[in-house]
């Protein structure tokens, strides 16, 4: 019996900082808002380098999307997100019309001849 339960749509949040944990509340706030994310997971990874600031990476299903430097002072985080969002919304589009076309594939073809 096949009674696996996928559970996707989520952001993971892995962050550390202050920063980390802001950047994640606007993303997140966003995703929310965001049609079509079902099948997909983010995950927001934080890398401390002491005395440098933050790395930031986000991945979508394994893949490397995003990431960003956080300074020790604060930039403006909430636009970070947005640019992360955007460029969500881009990658997931992408995806979703890679879909496609491997299933139109024939279809494709043939409307270029």
């Amino acid at each position: 019996m096949d009674d696996d339960v996928e559970i996707s749509g989520l952001v993971i949040d892995r962050t550390l900082t202050r920063f980390g944990k802001e950047f994640s509340f606007y993303y997140s706030s966003y995703w929310r808002e965001l049609p079509f994310t079902q099948g997909f997971n983010v995950t927001l990874t934080e890398t401390v380098f002491p005395q440098a600031g933050t790395l930031l990476i986000m991945e979508i299903n394994g893949q490397k999307i995003y990431s960003t430097h956080f300074g020790r002072r604060a930039s403006s985080i909430k636009d970070k997100a947005e640019q992360a969002v955007l460029i969500t919304v881009d990658y997931l589009a992408q995806v979703r019309a890679n879909a496609l076309l491997g299933e139109g594939a024939d279809l494709a073809i043939s409307t270029q001849d």
